[in-house]
């Protein structure tokens, strides 16, 4: 299992951004980019990023265990992340969470049935005082998400696929 070409240089970019006996340090962003690759990150994807990198692979596991940006399994077409932390909660997050999972007839950590969305549950953004707030496929934030807002977003995205 390898990368392409170009997600090796765009590795190879972050890295340079490091001493060169630190280039362990590229780690997330190199996860990211073999994920923006493949979709999602499947142990031989970890092992040659760790391989890369020179680490120990259970230390690249540390990392992507520990943050819901990677996608340790296949997911949808669009991951919908939805912050329900206290202070989002009490803003209305939690009911937003509702209406996505009536709206896509899924729970947290479900993939809908033509492989289009997968919710997942977030925690803190650093948006608080913009909740609901809503991280679409980790690229984008939307905030303030009414549920006429999450229907249109919902709607945007199916037409993509």
């Amino acid at each position: 299992m390898t990368l392409s070409a170009s997600s090796l240089q765009r590795i190879d970019r972050e890295v340079a951004k490091y001493p060169p006996d630190q280039k362990q340090s590229a780690v997330m962003a190199a996860l990211i980019v073999a994920q923006d690759e493949k979709g999602w990150l499947a142990n031989e994807t970890i092992e040659f990023v760790a391989g890369y990198l020179g680490m120990a692979p259970v230390a690249v596991y540390e990392v992507a265990t520990f943050y819901n940006m990677y996608n340790l399994q296949p997911t949808g077409r669009h991951k919908l992340t939805i912050c329900t932390c206290l202070p989002c909660g009490l803003q209305g997050s939690l009911a937003a969470a509702d209406h996505l999972k009536a709206r896509l007839g899924i729970d947290f950590g479900e993939t809908s049935a033509d492989g289009r969305f997968t919710l997942k549950e977030g925690e803190c953004m650093g948006a608080c005082a913009m909740a609901p707030v809503v991280l679409v496929n980790n690229k984008r934030m939307c905030d303030y998400m009414t549920h006429e807002k999450l229907d249109a977003l919902v709607d945007e995205l199916s037409k993509k696929g």
